[in-house]
C-alpha cells in the first residue's frame, strides 16, 4: 500500500482510494496524478491529523503490479479482514481500513467491463455520503446495503464507490480525474472553483444475476428499464426473464464477472442535494414536494 497526504483548502479529513484491484489502470493513473497536482502538506501544519488532509491511496500494490484482480483473494469482498490471514487481502484489508479511519469522505476509484454510464454506490446514506453522491458527476447511485457487506463502503464509514468507465479506456481515466476533483471541491478541499451539486436518482440494488457457461448474451445497457416479460441475459445455461415491471440492470456484462451477468436493481427515487431536503431518498410520487 502507498499513501500520499497532501494538503487541504479546508478542515476536512477526505481519501482517495485506487488499486483495490490491480486490472483496474484507471484509478491507479487518477492517483498519481492527483498527488501530482495537490499541494504538498504545510509543515507548519505538524502531523496530519492537526488540520485538513487530503489522503491518496494505492491500495494493492502486488496486484496492481502483476496486472490482476487479486493475488490471493478479491480486497473488495475482504472486508474488515484478518491481519493473521495468510491470504495478502484479507491481511490488507484492516492495514488500509486503519489508514481511513477518523475521515470524513473517501471515494474509491473502480472501472469495469459494464456499458457506460459512470455511476456512485453507497451503502449507508450519511449526510456525507449525501454530500459526496450530489456533488459527483454521475445521474444514478446505487445503494447496496442489501448486497454484499464485505466492500469497502460497506465497512467503512462515509465511503461512496464511484465506477468510472471502461476498464483500460482512456475515458474513465478523464471522467475519474474530475470526478476527483469534483470530490474534493464539494468537501472543501480544493478550492479552484465553486461545487456543484444535483439531484442524483438512486437504484437498489436486489440480487445478483448468475451465469452458466457457454455464449453469453446481455440484452440491457446499465440502468435501462427492461420491460416486463423481456430476458436481460442468457447463455448455455440461464434464460433471465424479468417477470415484473420497473427492474433496471447494474453492471451489466457479458464478459466482466465469471459467474454473474450483473445486478438487477429498482428505481426507489432521488436523493436531494445539502440542503433540499431531509437525509433521505425521495420517492418519485414526492418529488415535487418540499
Amino acid at each position: 500500500m502507498q499513501t500520499f497526504d497532501r494538503g487541504s483548502a479546508g478542515s476536512a479529513r477526505v481519501a482517495i482510494v485506487g488499486g483495490i484491484h490491480g486490472d483496474e489502470p484507471a484509478g491507479v493513473r487518477i492517483v498519481e496524478r492527483l498527488a501530482a497536482e495537490v499541494a504538498p502538506l504545510d509543515s507548519s501544519d505538524g502531523e496530519a491529523g492537526s488540520a485538513g488532509l487530503v489522503r491518496l491511496i494505492l491500495a494493492n500494490e502486488p496486484a496492481i503490479e502483476a496486472g490482476t484482480r487479486y493475488t490471493d483473494a478479491d480486497l473488495n469482498r475482504a472486508f474488515p479482514g484478518d491481519a493473521d490471514s495468510d491470504e495478502y487481502e484479507r491481511a490488507l484489508a484492516p492495514r488500509l481500513a486503519a489508514e481511513l479511519e477518523g475521515f470524513d469522505a473517501v471515494l474509491a476509484l473502480h472501472t469495469s467491463h459494464s456499458a457506460p454510464p459512470p455511476f456512485a454506490i453507497f451503502s449507508d446514506l450519511t449526510e456525507s455520503v449525501r454530500r459526496t453522491v450530489t456533488g459527483l458527476p454521475v445521474d444514478h447511485a446505487v445503494d447496496a446495503s442489501g448486497l454484499r457487506s464485505t466492500t469497502l463502503d460497506s465497512t467503512i464509514p462515509h465511503t461512496v464507490s464511484i465506477e468510472v468507465g471502461r476498464q483500460g479506456s482512456e475515458e474513465a481515466v478523464e471522467f475519474g480525474h474530475e470526478a476527483c476533483r469534483a470530490f474534493l471541491r464539494v468537501h472543501g478541499a480544493l478550492a479552484d472553483e465553486q461545487p456543484t451539486f444535483s439531484e442524483t436518482t438512486v437504484v437498489a440494488g436486489s440480487e445478483e444475476v448468475p451465469k452458466g457457461g457457454g455464449t453469453p448474451h446481455v440484452h440491457f445497457r446499465n440502468f435501462e428499464p427492461i420491460p416486463e416479460g423481456a430476458v436481460f441475459a442468457e447463455d448455455d445455461v440461464y434464460t433471465h426473464r424479468v417477470e415484473e415491471p420497473g427492474v433496471v440492470p447494474i453492471l451489466a456484462s457479458e464478459d466482466g464477472y465469471d459467474d454473474i451477468f450483473g445486478i438487477y436493481g429498482r428505481v426507489t427515487g432521488t436523493l436531494k442535494p445539502p440542503g433540499e431536503g431531509d437525509l433521505r431518498v425521495y420517492p418519485r410520487d414526492e418529488e415535487g414536494d418540499d
